[in-house]
This record gives C-alpha cells, sequence and structure tokens, in this order.
C-alpha cells in the first residue's frame, strides 16, 4: 500500500537527508514537507506547506490529515541561546505540532529527531540534553501509534545534499575515521532516513534509537 509522510526541518540538514530518502524509497508514495521556506526541491512525490509559524497551524492544519508518519526534523543549535528560548523551539512547537497531527491522523507514527546523549530524566544539568529529554518523554506520553525517540550522533550528509555547513563536510570527509574510531557515534544520513522509514513499515522494539539502533533498523527488510 505504502506510506504518507510528513517531513518538517527539510531545507535543515537532517530534514534534508531525510527528504531525499523519502523520495528515492519506492514505499514511501507521498511526502508533505513542512517548512519555513520551500526547499527548492520537485519531485512528483512531494507537496510543500509554507508555515511561517509553528504556533500558527489552524489555517493550513487540513493538510495535515491523511498521512501515516511524521518525521520530525526541524530544530535549532543550543548554542548561544538562553533556555527559554531553546525551550520554546525544541519543546513548546515540537509539541504543538505533534498535537495538531495526533487530532488528524489518531493512527500515525511520530519520529522526533533528538541527539545522541540526550538526558533522558531531563533534569540534568546540560541545557541542551535536558531539554531535548523534557521533549523526547512528553512524546513518549502523547497516545500515537507509535513514538520514537532517534539519537543521531556524528552524520555524514547524503549524496545531493544543499544545506550542508561548514562542520558538516568535515564530518563527510573524515567519517571512515569517525565510523571506525567511534562506530557508536557515527552514522550516515542515509541510514537515518532509513530507519525512520522502516520504523512506520517494520516497527523497532526500541522507542528511543541510538546510533547503533539505528543503524540496525536501517537494513531491516521485508
Amino acid at each position: 500500500m505504502g506510506i504518507k509522510v510528513i517531513i518538517t526541518g527539510a531545507t535543515g540538514l537532517v530534514g534534508e537527508g531525510v527528504l531525499l530518502e523519502c523520495l528515492s524509497h519506492p514505499d514511501v508514495t507521498a511526502v508533505l514537507s513542512v517548512s519555513r521556506k520551500p526547499s527548492g526541491r520537485q519531485h512528483p512525490k512531494l507537496k510543500e506547506c509554507i508555515v511561517a509559524d509553528f504556533t500558527q497551524l489552524d489555517g493550513v492544519a487540513a493538510q495535515f490529515a491523511g498521512y501515516d508518519a511524521c518525521f520530525y526534523c526541524a530544530g535549532i543549535s543550543s548554542r548561544g541561546m538562553k533556555e527559554a528560548d531553546y525551550h520554546h523551539i525544541t519543546y513548546d512547537l515540537t509539541l504543538h505540532f505533534a498535537q495538531q497531527l495526533l487530532a488528524l491522523n489518531p493512527e500515525l507514527t511520530f519520529c522526533f529527531i533528538s541527539g545522541s546523549h540526550t538526558d533522558s530524566t531531563g533534569k540534568g544539568k546540560i541545557m541542551w540534553a535536558r531539554v531535548k529529554g523534557q521533549t523526547e518523554l512528553a512524546l513518549m506520553k502523547l497516545p500515537f501509534k507509535k513514538e520514537y525517540n532517534f539519537r543521531p550522533g556524528f552524520m555524514k550528509p547524503s549524496p545531493g545534499q544543499q544545506n550542508i555547513k561548514g562542520y558538516y563536510k568535515v564530518i563527510s570527509w573524515m567519517f571512515p575515521f569517525l565510523r571506525a574510531v567511534f562506530p557508536g557515534q557515527a552514522i550516515t544520513l542515509k541510514e537515518v532516513g532509513q530507519a525512520m522509514i522502516n520504523s512506520v513499515l517494520y516497527g523497532s522494539d526500541k522507542q528511543t534509537l541510538e546510533v547503533k539502533d539505528i543503524a540496525s533498523l536501517a537494513k531491516v527488510s521485508s
């Protein structure tokens, strides 16, 4: 039958990598990109919904109905941010979007891009890890069909990606070394995208997936 997927953050590094994997995957039949700006891509599977403010979804929410999964890849670096601002973007906007989707798609699978070393208690000393952990915990309480938290580490961009910052160009160049020395911390964005798709097609026995779990799920096939 195939699956229909919503992706947020498709103009960022992770979202763009996941988008490319979805567009090329035979079991993904439709993709809705929800983002603040156009992706610049055209594809028969792809539709785009441009949202300037993720707190103001009433005018576009009807477009979110009829989907099987959401790959929530929107986010921002915590570098230089106050906790209140980072919490608003990472926690408040994510939960608001998730609740809107759940009201329209009670059988939805929700996949959240978190991060390696996220604090599962939501109470630790490191600000970004604490807020990410709080977001994971809140999402797990929502009655989705399935909810998964993906915690990638060093990520290698996929061929054809355009939104690659200098830091990730270095990671791409160093990836063979990173994967050899830190196998539990290095993953390709192709694997992240494939694992997200497989979490919908086949499910996972783990709700929170670290790098090794993501790599393993990416290899699952029927």
